[in-house]
């Protein structure tokens, strides 16, 4: 199947990423950095000039060599690690192709969850006529598997932490959606309530561990949920 052209954005598009603070880093040594990546902010840039401020392009201003070795959607924030040098994107990349980090989110969901634990085994593909939407694909898409824990409840929400074993696009917004529970503040996939009850995607990145590339000594970065 041949994918329609990608859309431009409107005339009267604004992106307006937070600026305050600019760059948030909570580690750095010769090989890597760290970095706590603020909701609302790209990771790399778009096609589009208006998109060209990112996390990336941020931590390249300080940090000329800085490389993206792997991505948060613009609107969930949390633990992002960038190398520093070629050899350590080309060993810290490998280990989250193997899927040898470790990871977990922090979400509010609308409603109350059934359960207090489960997993979504769900295939994954581009829902082409609402790009960039994913959705479930049982014939085109990607094998996509997400683990999940009910932390808290509310009147009408659920705090769960996610655990994603593969990582595709979108894939623990679907996931939640098909379960019945769409993360709260979801601009793409919320809808009514469950879209006005927060004012920003409540999906944080908390935990990101990892071995260090140059003497493999495992190294877990914590950001506490902001919300």
């Amino acid at each position: 199947m041949t994918a329609p052209p990608a859309r431009t954005l409107p005339d009267d598009f604004i992106y307006t990423p937070p600026l305050d603070p600019y760059l948030s880093v909570i580690y750095e040594d010769a090989d890597l950095i760290v970095l706590d990546k603020p909701s609302g902010l790209l990771s790399v840039p778009g096609k589009d000039p208006r998109l060209s401020d990112c996390l990336e392009a941020r931590a390249r201003s300080r940090y000329p060599t800085a490389s993206t070795v792997h991505r948060l959607d613009k609107d969930t924030s949390g633990v992002v690690v960038m190398a520093l040098n070629k050899r350590a994107h080309g060993r810290i990349g490998i280990q989250f192709e193997k899927r040898q980090t470790e990871k977990f989110y922090e979400a509010r969901v609308w409603g109350q969850m059934q359960g207090e634990s489960g997993t979504v085994d769900l295939p994954l593909a581009t829902d082409w006529e609402r790009k960039p939407r994913q959705r479930v694909d049982f014939e085109r898409g990607r094998n996509a598997v997400t683990d999940w824990q009910v932390l808290a409840r509310e009147d009408n929400a659920t705090r769960v932490k996610l655990m994603p074993v593969t990582g595709r696009t979108h894939q623990l917004r679907v996931h939640m959606l098909t379960l019945g529970h769409p993360i709260i503040g979801d601009a793409f996939y919320a809808e009514g309530e469950a879209l006005l009850a927060a004012d920003r995607l409540q999906l944080h990145a908390e935990m990101l561990g990892f071995a260090h590339p140059t003497d493999g000594r495992p190294m877990q970065f914590v950001i506490p949920c902001p919300f």
